[in-house]
């Protein structure tokens, strides 16, 4: 499946207004889980005080940096992605909102250094799309300061992508790779140069069905036709409220397995 195009499609239709795109990152923040970990796991580390630098590896639609911006005091934020058109969008974006915390970048990842400068690296459905992936995470230890810490989310190997089995394809087409072992992660992590990890399962039991009802069953319709976008409230209507109890579970509790990872890394 192309993700790419149908996320150009959505991006498309919020940017008709701010309210409109202000409204579609927070339905992001909904329907994603990977979001729900996210800012957990931002929120426990912004209890640091003091001016924070940031830098958001790949940002996508910019969601990340608009909550960080937002949310995180005394906040500077370096986003960078490799798509011109991204940057150029989100430049538009921020420059209409005023909102002068957060600069936006066309950088490639396996070249982007900014040694000793960071407070945190925010990397999200980042890695499954980069072939040399130590070299990036070597990067980032190199662009963060003494203490500083890198969180990423990605696929795992238990079925990240949707992969279950030798001889499948990912669901997202756009992926180099179907997942991370927790073992395999930390590996790179030391060879990178951090000094230590915490890597949990995200999507677990009860979130691999929410994903299932609130990303793949939708996308998978949309990619047959866009004519669904016009019954997509509805479905969403139905469906979401059991997503959201099935979110809420899994980011409470400790997953033994599970479709993704969230991982923290300090050097």
């Amino acid at each position: 499946m192309h993700y790419d195009p149908i996320k150009r499609t959505l991006g498309g239709f919020f940017n008709r207004a701010l309210w409109m795109r202000v409204l579609f990152y927070q339905l992001l923040d909904l329907l994603l889980l990977r979001s729900w970990h996210i800012r957990k796991a931002l929120r426990e580390w912004n209890d640091l005080d003091g001016k924070k630098q940031i830098l958001d590896a790949g940002f996508g639609f910019g969601q990340y940096t608009y909550r960080m911006s937002q949310e995180i005091k005394g906040s500077e934020i370096i986003a960078v992605d490799v798509k011109e058109e991204q940057v150029a969008d989100c430049q538009i974006f921020f420059g209409k909102k005023g909102i002068l915390n957060a600069q936006f970048m066309v950088a490639d990842l396996t070249q982007y250094v900014k040694e000793n400068h960071y407070d945190l690296v925010l990397c999200v459905d980042v890695m499954e799309h980069i072939e040399e992936d130590v070299l990036v995470l070597s990067n980032y230890a190199k662009s963060l300061k003494k203490g500083g810490m890198l969180l990423i989310s990605t696929p795992s190997d238990q079925g990240g992508s949707d992969v279950h089995e030798d001889g499948e394809t990912s669901f997202i087409e756009e992926h180099v790779r179907d997942g991370y072992g927790v073992e395999d992660m930390a590996h790179k992590l030391q060879l990178a140069g951090f000094s230590r990890w915490e890597i949990n399962y995200s999507y677990g039991k009860w979130g691999r069905i929410s994903w299932l009802l609130s990303m793949k069953y939708p996308m998978t319709l949309l990619n047959t036709s866009y004519l669904f976008f016009i019954v997509l409230p509805l479905y969403y209507l139905v469906t979401y409220p059991f997503a959201l109890i099935m979110n809420q579970m899994d980011v409470s509790m400790k997953n033994a397995t599970g479709t993704g990872l969230v991982v923290k890394a300090w050097k």
